[in-house]
């Protein structure tokens, strides 16, 4: 008997197995009827929903965004912590690589993923700069620091951190990537105005809490 499911469901479905193909096979390598196969449905199935497989991957890139973006929104909505703390509690919830098996981030970094990496980066780029510039501003009104132009420099700090901590792009010892954290947070500290290690205590902290 054929199996009816559901709009959500069928698509999630058709998100979860070109996930997992992409991942394992390679972007570039895996095809439309690797998914169709592997699921078992119709060729008119997956058009109904994509139109193609660039755009299932765009749709499987946004959702694993939407999951770091509702984790950090509970960051921000927490009325009980002060905007320099919430602003380190938001760059440790944003870590990507969290939300992904190890055997997934392994394949993330493969030359094949090179399109898919990318997307991941930059989609992770624009939906977060927005966010953190919501973090900026309440700063901003407390008086707790200035900024000049909050969204261009949350820009310029999630493209350097995103990139310069992502183990595909450069191999680093563990204690190298602390020494780059820290040059990371000394520049936000000048991007906000604040003193020398306004922030870096605080990092510390809520990173052995982690």
């Amino acid at each position: 008997m054929r199996t009816i499911k559901k709009h959500d469901d069928r698509k999630n479905e058709i998100l979860d197995v070109a996930e997992m193909l992409f991942y394992s096979k390679g972007f570039e390598q895996c095809t439309v009827n690797d998914i169709l196969k592997e699921i078992g449905i119709a060729k008119g199935t997956f058009y109904h929903y994509f139109s193609s497989k660039e755009e299932a991957l765009d749709a499987i890139v946004d959702r694993n965004i939407e999951l770091i973006i509702n984790r950090i929104k509970k960051v921000i909505s927490n009325l009980d912590i002060e905007p320099v703390e919430k602003l380190m509690r938001v760059f440790l919830a944003m870590r990507i690589d969290d939300n992904m098996k190890s055997d997934m981030l392994d394949d993330l970094h493969k030359p094949d993923n090179a399109l898919l990496h990318q997307k991941n980066l930059s989609h992770l780029i624009e939906a977060m700069a927005p966010v953190l510039v919501d973090v900026i501003d309440e700063g901003i009104e407390k008086n707790t620091w200035s900024c000049r132009y909050p969204l261009q420099y949350m820009q310029i700090f999630l493209a350097a951190a995103l990139t310069l901590t992502d183990e595909g792009i450069f191999e680093v010892a563990a204690d190298s990537q602390m020494i780059t954290m820290a040059a990371l947070i000394a520049t936000l500290e000048k991007m906000l105005e604040v003193p020398e290690d306004s922030f870096l205590n605080s990092y510390l902290q809520n990173l052995d809490n982690q």
